[in-house]
């Protein structure tokens, strides 16, 4: 009977910790949220809070405005150069983006194919999930990852947004 009330006492050990633990961390948080609040009033009282909204607004539509520049002149550029360049040409150049799509793709499939048929061949390579993580992240880098992403994003993105 003492033994069942013990063990009944330390299964609720772990859960009383937690609470415990739980509330120092919000009061942490708490704290760092009063800090960031009497700072953000500080700011606001001296007026930098505005000034900084404006400069940060001005040098997004600049951004916006360049951008915008920048596209329109490369069209400009593009069908004026393909209005004098002979149709294999012109359907050439409309084949270039949707192929480096296809190759970038098929290597990513390709890696992950070669990567499973390794890690199939060495067993002990990989033992647990950090194993696999850490392989897969000798594979895939933080910048391959990107650059599919923007691939991925360009073609199923924000190019439906910008047609008219």
């Amino acid at each position: 009977m003492i033994s069942t009330l013990g063990g009944l006492l330390l299964s609720g050990l772990p859960r009383l910790l937690d609470f415990f633990q739980t509330k120092a961390d919000q009061s942490h948080e708490i704290a760092l949220a009063r800090l960031q609040n009497d700072m953000q009033i500080q700011m606001m009282q001296m007026g930098y809070a505005a000034q900084q909204r404006v400069e940060e607004i001005r040098t997004d539509q600049v951004a916006m405005e360049s951008e915008a520049r920048m596209t329109e002149a490369a069209l400009a550029h593009d069908q004026k150069v393909l209005d004098r360049a002979s149709r294999w040409v012109a359907n050439y150049v409309g084949t270039v983006r949707p192929t480096v799509t296809y190759l970038f793709v098929a290597e990513i499939i390709g890696i992950n194919v070669a990567m499973i048929v390794y890690a199939w061949q060495n067993p002990g390579l990989i033992y647990d999930f950090q194993s696999l993580i850490s392989f897969t992240n000798l594979l895939f880098s933080d910048e391959e990852m990107a650059m599919l992403g923007g691939i991925l994003g360009y073609w199923f993105g924000s190019r439906g947004w910008s047609k008219k």
